[in-house]
């Protein structure tokens, strides 16, 4: 379990962090880059979650998905090589094919689209296209990392799979796609 007794400890004052196996990388290193954009996209999550108007069954799901955006967290601070000399948290097959089963469950009560769909709506539906859009660049973030270093595979699968549960839940916050603001090509011509 973490334990946190001091907020600062002054080790990032030369632009340097630690990552979960104790290695110094700097404050930009590409690690920390992706883990760092995915804690903006739990951040975006956590202003949703503050809002009024979303129903008890989302609420539990995006709550599920933040304590596994800190998973997946813990996933990309803790390189693969060396191996660490204890268990990582990692991301699983299993949270991932959740992450399917919901986003099929909620998509079957939507109607196919025939055109993109503008973010925006009701507030719940702009706040999660907003996070929805942090977790493509999370997404263009670990992608990168993986092409140079040993990269867990469900932790990849996981952010892509997480993109498209965002997307299907805003359509679903517009009163299950009734309200969603339609791309018009070319309209103002």
């Amino acid at each position: 379990m973490v334990q946190l007794t001091r907020i600062y400890t002054r080790g990032g004052d030369k632009g340097k962090t630690s990552l979960a196996s104790g290695t110094r990388v700097p404050k930009h290193d590409l690690r920390v880059t992706a883990y760092g954009t995915v804690d903006e996209a739990n951040a975006v999550l956590g202003l949703l979650l503050a809002e009024d108007g979303l129903d008890e069954a989302t609420r539990a799901l995006l709550t599920r998905v933040q304590n596994d955006l800190f998973d997946l967290g813990a996933d990309l601070a803790t390189p693969e090589e060396p191996e660490p000399e204890y268990e990582p948290l990692r991301i699983t097959a299993a949270q991932v094919t959740w992450l399917e089963q919901e986003i099929d469950r909620y998509n079957a009560e939507l109607a196919p689209l025939k055109t993109f769909v503008l973010p925006g709506g009701t507030k719940p539906s702009a706040w999660l296209h907003l996070a929805r859009t942090v977790v493509r660049r999370a997404e263009r973030d670990v992608t990168q990392l993986a092409e140079d270093t040993p990269l867990n595979a469900e932790a990849v699968k996981y952010v892509n799979r997480l993109s498209d549960l965002l997307f299907v839940l805003g359509r679903y916050q517009n009163e299950k796609g009734r309200n969603d603001v339609l791309w018009v090509p070319g309209k103002n011509r």
